[in-house]
């Protein structure tokens, strides 16, 4: 009786350790299949040379001596070359979007105003605003940083915006040239602490800006000014309005100037259609890129 017993007990121990040895094989069979379809499936990234195969193409059909011509670029494009060559002048005629312009790196942009610059501003100015002598207004725009880490809030969030936000710091002038742009600044500080950091008198201080001297009735001035609002400091090359005016000659002064002032307002409003990043908050892309991405955009606006 305990004999038979133990040869069944013996008998079903080594049917179970049969069935665990096959069940640990299935297994690690799977495991290498599911290893070799996710390295078959990995995207491999393949060096095409883009720029070498470009410049080989215009060589050998689109330069004045191109490799291949006449019935050559025919049968490659499918029609003449010069049935091709009317139909880019007539584009580039008729559509904007193909004509060359200003390079955000051109001679206009991203520089300080020279002289020319500046006689220019300050008559046109003067023409359209009544104020002479003005180079433009400035102003800080908060953009909304809606995706930004939990643990930046109490750098980007101001109690006045409620969501954090970062701060761009520009002059514009009427006609919505942006001459000077800060981007970058966290949301928690004020116009102050952003003009404290930005570089928009580094010319003054190391007198290198251009001479654009003046005088209001005997006092001279060496450099024009600025249309701000009442945060900004008492500075000589910053114009405020009056926070309670007496008098119709102060009243009219502050129209006059928040008039004028609008127009910084009115380079933001067209920033943020022209520039869907300014209106759409970005994702978090880690500090070192976020700070990439404030550089850029910095560069592209302007």
């Amino acid at each position: 009786m305990s004999s038979s017993y133990s040869e069944e007990f013996q008998t079903i121990f080594d049917i179970a350790i049969a069935c665990a040895q096959m069940a640990e094989q299935t297994y690690n069979v799977l495991c290498n299949n599911t290893a070799a379809s996710s390295q078959r499936r990995t995207r491999r990234y393949i060096i095409r040379n883009r720029e070498e195969v470009n410049q080989r193409l215009v060589q050998d059909y689109f330069e004045e001596n191109a490799t291949y011509q006449g019935n050559y670029f025919r049968r490659r494009f499918r029609m003449f070359k010069g049935l091709y060559e009317r139909i880019v002048e007539d584009v580039t005629r008729e559509c904007s979007f193909f004509q060359q312009g200003y390079d955000a790196k051109g001679p206009k942009y991203l520089r300080k105003p020279t002289r020319n610059d500046i006689l220019q501003l300050q008559a046109h100015h003067d023409s359209v605003h009544g104020f002479p002598e003005m180079l433009g207004s400035l102003d800080c725009l908060h953009w909304a940083w809606e995706n930004c880490p939990t643990s930046y809030h109490g750098q980007f969030i101001r109690g006045d915006h409620g969501h954090p936000t970062v701060i761009l710091e520009a002059v514009a002038s009427q006609d919505m040239w942006i001459w000077h742009a800060f981007f970058g600044s966290p949301g928690s500080i004020n116009d102050i602490n952003v003009l404290n950091r930005s570089s928009i008198f580094n010319n003054i201080y190391d007198e290198s800006a251009p001479d654009s001297s003046f005088e209001v009735r005997g006092t001279p001035y060496k450099y024009g000014y600025y249309l701000v609002d009442g945060i900004y400091p008492e500075y000589d090359v910053f114009v405020k309005s009056f926070t309670c005016p007496h008098g119709s000659r102060r009243k009219k002064f502050k129209r006059a100037q928040e008039r004028a002032r609008k127009d910084v307002e009115r380079a933001f409003g067209a920033l943020k259609k022209r520039w869907f990043i300014l209106k759409k908050p970005t994702a978090y892309l880690g500090e070192k890129n976020f700070k990439k991405l404030c550089i850029h955009v910095s560069y592209c606006i302007t």
